[in-house]
């Protein structure tokens, strides 16, 4: 078993509870708050930004030229595409329907946690160790798209298809593989770190159900900043 399936199968009780949020069932039904979706968009914006960094970091960390320009290319991507599209689905419609947003652009307690694990992690823990880190968003996200497509796809005038369409696509499904070969090969050059890549693959993956989560209940901190 590579490291990955193994990771994968001990976070079974973490993704279930993924699987159960009312944030995605209600994304995959058409029948989310538009206002839940967009505080979702607005700290997916500011946590991509997060993600880039530690995924910069990790390219400078790489063992070698094909793992740099990997992590390196998925910086670019999360720092721009990704970021356009949710520029694009805050500009939408069905946003701009729903009422102006609160203008925060504050992280939330959940985003601002998960975004500064990541970044620690790519800056002072082994390569091992971040590229474990990072591995969950990517994977989870791609399971997400292709569970929640099926429902999509059944629903006209679905709101959210082309939130799902983008993570229910051939081309990311592809970056999931190569950075799960990555961390996999990560593993077997350093089998003293598997278990702490073990464990941050697991806080990472907590951190994805937190962050879902927060988004469904809109999540803010309790004393704003002055």
């Amino acid at each position: 078993m590579t490291f990955s399936d193994d990771a994968w199968t001990r976070t079974a009780a973490l993704r279930t509870e993924i699987e159960q949020l009312a944030f995605l069932t209600e994304l995959g039904e058409g029948t989310l708050a538009p206002g839940a979706f967009r505080h979702y968009l607005e700290q997916d914006a500011l946590y991509l930004a997060g993600y880039a960094k530690a995924l910069a970091l990790l390219a400078a960390r790489a063992p070698d030229a094909a793992a740099a320009s990997f992590w390196a290319l998925s910086a670019h991507t999360t720092g721009v595409v990704e970021a356009q599209l949710h520029e694009d689905l805050l500009g939408g419609e069905l946003l701009a329907a729903a009422g102006p947003g609160t203008g925060e652009l504050d992280h939330s307690p959940s985003c601002l946690a998960y975004v500064s694990y990541l970044i620690a992690c790519a800056a002072t823990e082994s390569y091992a160790v971040a590229a474990a880190a990072v591995l969950p968003c990517y994977w989870v996200y791609a399971d997400t798209g292709v569970r929640l497509a099926a429902t999509a796809r059944s629903a006209a005038d679905h709101p959210y298809a082309r939130w799902v369409a983008a993570y229910d696509d051939e081309g990311f499904r592809e970056s999931t593989r190569q950075a799960r070969a990555l961390v996999d090969a990560a593993a077997t050059a350093a089998p003293g770190e598997v278990p702490a890549m073990h464990r941050a693959f697991a806080v990472a993956t907590r951190y994805e159900l937190e962050f879902w989560r927060s988004a469904h209940v809109q999540e803010v901190w309790a004393l704003p900043l002055p």
